[in-house]
Formats: structure tokens, C-alpha cells, sequence
């Protein structure tokens, strides 16, 4: 939407998600809606960039609540949540409540029990002089240290699910990498259980560090994606964990193709259109999706994506059938 037609509909009282360049979403009206900054985007038309455009969803609920969390009472964010709904949960990168909920949300009071979706707020990695932001559009408050979370409650014949495409899976080739301790940076790590300097192994086996870490957990692929390697330390976008067995991912050729194939698991759950997707930047950039169409799963292209907890380079919808 343009800023007036979002502006519009906001004044017209609907309930909605709204994501756009920190400039615009500071200047919006206060309403019912709740959003983060972004400017990449995945429209019905495609991948696209855009400094003018919004992405707004439009939720048809009546029973909801927007709420603020910092990194003190984001361990509330479950329990706050409608017994049969969904949240969707907008998080500045690299706030103190980003690292919070990265590290703690497991252990977060019902957590795996109420259906909680979202995404990390970032900046145009292309612009500069941007801030993350959430915002909660009732209070007008637009910060870069808090949460802004959109809870929204659905008619009990309706039925809520959370899923999680992932076009990356364990490569058969890779050894397994373990580290002694979490975090968002590692030194060393055991490498099938010698211990080395990650950054070391990195640059002697010349690991492409456009696939992330694909941890084991029971039996669930989660990626850990790679954002630097400075002064011998690797630095991740989501914590590493101890006691977890990780891959470097199998090589993804096609990101469009690898989508398309991994969607038929998940269309049973849809009706016809997710009711709320996003999709990782680190797929957008390095699968060149600008452009390119993912039927069915239009939304906000994000610094980090919440499927009740912190995951890297997914896709994650939420849909109301």
C-alpha cells in the first residue's frame, strides 16, 4: 500500500500488521496495528525494495491486544497470548530484547503452546543513517530497544497453525560441529570432536558462509546463519547452543525451485493465502528473490524470523483455517 492508503485505512479502524521503512512507520497515524522496519518485501508480484511502499496485513478479528515488551517482560510475551490465536511479534535487531528472546525464549512460560510468529526489524543494508524499529501503532511508540507484539484472539471454529518452510537441510559432507558454550559468537568449537578455531576451519576449507549452521534439534532442521568473521570470532544472527550437533547446509541451487518443492508439505494448511508469512533477507539477497514470485506467501523480508523461537533463513507463515 502507499502511505496514504495505509494511512487511510488505519483511520478507517482495522487491525493490522504493517511493515515499511522506519521513515514512513514514524510518521503513520496511531490506530490498531503494530509493525517493524524493513524496505525488501515479497509481494504478490514478487521479491521487491521499496523506501515508498508498506506491507500491511489486514486481520478480519474482532478480541486482540498490542503490547510493548523490553528485555525484562518479553518472558510474558506467551502468556499474554490468546489461548486460540496467534501473536505476531516484531523485534528490533540487535536490542537487548533481540538477544534476550534469541537466547531465553525456550524456556519462556507456554511458549510451545500458543502460537507465537514474527520477525526481526532491520534496515536497508543499502541505506544508511536507519535504526531498527518496532512500533506500536495504539501508543504511537516507534523504539529500538522494545518489542511490539500484535495478539490477536480467533472464533473458536477456527484453527491457528505456525509452520516453518526450511530450504536448508544438514550436508551429508559436513562434519559435525559442536560448541562447549552458546552465543552469538563462537572461537572455538569441536570440529567431529577435536577442538578448533572455527574462524580457522572457515577459511581453510573455504566454507561458503552464505549456507548457515543446520543444528540438530530432535530431529528438526534449525539454522544459525553466519553474519561475520572478524578478529579470529564468528558471529552469528541466532545463537549457538551446547549439547546441539551442527552441519553446514546442504548447497541450495535454485532458492525459488527449493521453496516450490517444500510446499506441498505446508498448502493443506492454507485456505487459499497465508494469513502472515515473512521471509529471511539472507534468502532474498543470496537467492536472488527480488523479482521472483513465492505463490501464496507474500510479507515483510526480515533480519531473522520467530517461529516461538529465534530461526534463521526460513520462511514462517502463520494460517487461520
Amino acid at each position: 500500500m502507499s502511505f496514504d492508503d495505509a494511512s487511510k485505512r488505519i483511520a478507517e479502524g482495522g487491525l493490522l500488521h504493517i511493515a515499511g521503512a522506519e521513515a514512513l512507520l514514524r510518521k503513520l497515524p496511531k490506530g490498531n496495528w503494530a509493525g517493524g522496519s524493513t524496505e525488501h518485501f515479497m509481494a504478490k508480484e514478487g521479491g521487491k525494495v521499496s523506501g515508498e511502499l508498506l506491507f500491511v496485513n489486514d486481520f478480519p478479528y474482532e478480541n486482540f491486544s498490542i503490547r510493548s515488551y523490553d528485555a525484562e517482560n518479553i518472558r510474558n510475551v506467551a502468556a499474554d497470548a490468546f489461548d486460540n490465536g496467534f501473536s505476531i511479534a516484531v523485534v528490533p535487531f540487535g536490542s537487548a530484547v533481540h538477544k534476550v528472546y534469541a537466547e531465553k525464549a525456550p524456556g519462556f512460560e507456554e511458549i510451545f503452546s500458543k502460537n507465537i510468529a514474527g520477525w526481526i526489524s532491520g534496515a536497508n543494508p543499502g541505506a544508511p543513517d536507519q535504526t531498527p524499529i518496532a512500533v506500536n501503532g495504539q501508543t504511537g511508540e516507534a523504539r529500538a530497544d522494545r518489542a511490539a507484539v500484535l495478539h490477536v484472539g480467533v472464533p473458536e471454529d477456527r484453527a491457528v497453525t505456525i509452520g516453518v518452510i526450511n530450504p536448508f537441510s544438514q550436508g551429508e559432507e559436513s562434519p559435525a560441529i559442536e560448541f562447549l558454550e552458546g552465543g552469538f559468537s563462537a572461537i572455538k568449537c569441536l570440529i567431529d570432536g577435536e577442538e578448533k578455531i572455527l574462524a580457522d576451519y572457515i577459511a581453510e576449507e573455504e566454507v561458503d558462509t552464505a549456507l548457515p549452521l543446520v543444528g540438530d534439534y530432535s530431529g528438526a532442521c534449525v539454522n544459525v546463519s553466519f553474519r561475520s568473521v572478524e578478529n579470529g570470532a564468528v558471529n552469528f544472527y541466532a545463537p549457538v547452543f551446547g549439547g546441539i550437533k551442527y552441519r553446514i547446509a546442504r548447497p541450495v541451487t535454485d532458492y525459488e525451485e527449493e521453496f516450490s518443492s517444500r510446499l506441498a508439505d505446508h498448502l493443506s494448511d492454507l485456505d487459499a493465502r497465508a494469513v502472515f508469512s515473512c521471509n529471511s533477507i539472507l534468502n532474498f539477497l543470496h537467492g536472488g528473490l527480488e523479482g521472483r514470485k513465492l505463490e501464496n506467501f507474500d510479507g515483510p523480508v526480515t533480519f531473522g524470523e520467530i517461529a516461538f523461537q529465534l530461526v534463521n533463513q526460513t520462511l514462517v507463515y502463520i494460517s487461520v483455517r
